[in-house]
């Protein structure tokens, strides 16, 4: 069986090729994305519930995010879960404005069945909210 770890890891590199499919593979169909996240405008920090609702997570991504550098640093694996710490550099389309984060946690849950059942960025959303704010 393969460990949690390297499922986020291809999670990553499907990510890294724009493979959105191969992602949505690997979700439960109830998936809980940005589960227990506070509330923003940010369009990729919403919560969405079901694989196919995660869907607009990456469409969200893609239309909003010009991608720079892109960086896992660390992945720590429990039982049923798995924490990666992410460096990230990435423009704001729609203003132009820069958003750095580094080691920002990604928090994978997973169900008995070797899916993701939940996801959340724990990320600077304050930085987030200003860099997306016109």
């Amino acid at each position: 069986m393969t460990k949690l770890s390297e499922k986020v890891e291809a999670i990553y590199a499907a990510f890294g090729r724009g493979d959105v499919p191969a992602i949505l593979e690997v979700l439960a169909d109830d998936v809980d994305w940005e589960y227990a996240g506070a509330s923003t405008d940010v369009p990729w920090l919403q919560q969405r519930k079901g694989r196919a609702a995660v869907g607009g997570f990456f469409e969200s991504a893609a239309a909003n995010l010009e991608f720079h550098r892109f960086t896992v640093n660390d992945v720590l694996e429990g039982p049923n879960l798995v924490v990666a710490l992410v460096s990230l550099e990435a423009t704001v389309k729609g203003t132009g404005r820069l958003l750095r984060e580094i080691d920002e946690a990604h928090i994978w849950r997973f169900d008995e069945r070797g899916r993701v059942a939940k996801f959340r960025h724990a990320a600077d959303t304050h930085a987030q909210v200003r860099a997306w704010q016109r």
